[in-house]
């Protein structure tokens, strides 16, 4: 159970030391600019390691439904958006802006395709992450 959670840490700091080089990237260019730059050193070090592992391109990709695509675009403005982001409210507040967000949309896509849950849970979830995320704004 280590291996995993060792992963999990490691890939959050390299996503916010990935989030802090595009937003300045971002204020000594733009943020498409840095958007560029990050999904083609990542296009790059992918598709090496895809050629050095094997597997670059899985059985039955080119038969897949048109929207199994659409994560590219989205990613796209979510990395210009938030290398925009970044310097204006600060890493922090960005990365909290994020997560809720995820966890919000998370909860409006179970209810929007009908899984099961419970809706006063998931309605207390959102109020508690946007009533904490009201907290860090508050000026002292």
């Amino acid at each position: 159970m280590i291996t995993p959670i060792l992963y999990a840490v490691l890939a959050g700091l390299l996503v916010g030391l990935s989030r802090q080089l595009n937003g300045r990237l971002a204020l000594s260019g733009s943020p498409l600019i840095a958007s560029f730059w990050n999904h083609l050193v990542g296009f790059v070090a992918l598709t090496a390691l895809g050629l050095a592992i094997g597997g670059l391109i899985p059985a039955g990709a080119a038969t897949a439904p048109w929207h199994a695509y659409i994560g590219g675009p989205i990613g796209v403005i979510f990395v210009a958006s938030g290398s925009w982001l970044i310097p204006r409210i600060g890493a922090v507040n960005t990365a909290l802006l994020v997560i809720g967000g995820q966890m919000v949309s998370g909860v409006v896509l179970d209810l929007a395709r009908g899984a099961p849950s419970t809706l006063w849970a998931s309605a207390l979830g959102v109020v508690l992450i946007l009533g904490g995320m009201a907290l860090t704004q508050r000026r002292r």
